[in-house]
């Protein structure tokens, strides 16, 4: 479990069972939470100085000083008075009523509350945390980095949801509903899928208002993908296709034309699926990758998918016979999610023996890394071949995963 943790529950154990997932606070941000978030709002603030804070308070909120005067309870010469600098308010009550009335961090005022130290020193080290997440999933261990996640997410949701939060505290709740998106995504079930889009949802609703271009890219680019995952193929395409548009970095642009490309096969658009190929082979020949998605493991298979999906399984077969991967997968999962198109490929080839080998090898390995949407995929390939073998095997690993996964 986490050490940002406060209740004893496995997160993940919770939201791959069908049981009702650990609460995190789903209030609508206060308007106070975007307001800070600008770059103009977010200077007043580290000054520290209330008369800076108030006028642009004001000013954004497009309030005269007698509306503001209002909302605080105070007379209109009281508050133009703080403005000019003419009265000092060094009462920690009033400075307090001042911060909880109109949405403000507390200690840019100059006053904490008895979580402020707690809460400062966890931001501190939750760029950390998401990173040490990110490592996690790549390498494997999808449900550690969800049970990490968690918890560091639902304190930033209930920060923000009282208005006390800062442009680099909205940051990280930003990438850390990314995360915690994508790490759902991964270890998720099928039917389930939908939660871990709403979080990457979630996501791109702070990545708009930011105004920052690279954590808009990679935000659409994550919320495309669940979407796609989770049935939502259209929406997925129109994310995507803005996340290639908006990505400014040739990795960047690399991995929106692999999820496209995805996201094309699987609707069955030929036209799609060869432009978003061909944008994204010519990004990796402009030079080598490494990233997750941005490499020739996973170029080979998301092409192979593709020309199955869109009714060119002899195109498959032929390059999957002639043009061996050159590369080993970046992460466990991927290599599970090679060996089911392997193993479509070569039924579509009609070679039911290495199609068994290669549905083995996926399933094995889908159950040791608790990975039930590959299990689903796995039994799906084999009951469009017909091995009805490997199908009951995967229900079986499905079940035990399930029962692993409940709750006690």
């Amino acid at each position: 479990m986490s050490r940002l943790a406060v209740e004893p529950i496995c997160p993940t154990c919770h939201a791959s069972a069908r049981h009702v997932a650990p609460v995190v606070p789903a209030r609508q941000l206060v308007p106070a939470v975007w307001l800070w978030s600008t770059p103009e709002a977010t200077t007043a603030l580290k000054s520290r100085d209330l008369a800076t804070i108030l006028r642009v308070y004001r000013r954004l909120n497009k309030l005269s000083q007698e509306r503001l005067a209002a909302l605080l309870g105070y007379d209109k010469t009281y508050v133009s008075m703080i403005e000019t600098g003419r009265r000092n308010i060094s009462d920690v009550a009033t400075r307090r009523h001042i911060a909880r009335t109109l949405g403000l961090p507390m200690h840019a005022l100059g006053v904490t509350d008895n979580d402020d130290a707690d809460f400062a020193a966890m931001i501190q080290f939750g760029d950390s945390t998401i990173r040490l997440a990110e490592i996690a999933r790549q390498s494997g261990r999808a449900v550690d980095a969800v049970n990490e996640l968690w918890p560091l997410v639902a304190r930033l949701e209930a920060r923000a949801a009282e208005g006390r939060a800062e442009r680099d505290t909205m940051i990280l709740l930003g990438q850390g509903r990314a995360a915690l998106g994508v790490s759902l995504g991964t270890v998720l079930p099928e039917e389930r899928l939908t939660a871990a889009a709403r979080w990457t949802g979630k996501a791109l609703v702070i990545a708009e208002r930011l105004g920052d271009r690279a954590f808009l890219a990679h935000a659409l680019r994550m919320h495309g993908n669940e979407l796609r995952k989770a049935d939502h193929v259209g929406a997925a395409i129109a994310r995507l296709s803005r996340a290639v548009a908006v990505s400014e970095d040739r990795e960047g642009q690399g991995a929106a034309f692999a999820l496209l490309a995805r996201a094309a096969g699987e609707h069955g658009d030929p036209d799609l699926f060869d432009l978003a190929i061909n944008g994204y082979r010519e990004r990796l020949d402009d030079g080598g990758g490494r990233s997750m998605l941005f490499n020739p493991f996973t170029f080979r298979e998301i092409e192979l998918r593709g020309l199955v999906t869109t009714g060119r399984a002899a195109n498959a077969v032929q390059i999957m016979q002639t043009n061996m991967p050159d590369a080993a997968p970046v992460a466990p999962q991927w290599h599970i999610i090679e060996r089911v198109t392997a193993g479509q490929v070569l039924l579509a080839a009609r070679q039911r023996d290495g199609a068994e080998d290669a549905l083995r090898t996926a399933l094995l390995a889908a159950e040791t890394h608790r990975l039930p949407h590959q299990i689903q995929r796995t039994i799906r390939a084999a009951d469009d071949g017909g091995l009805i073998e490997i199908s009951t095997s995967g229900q079986l690993a499905l079940q035990r995963l399930n029962a692993l996964l409940a709750p006690g």
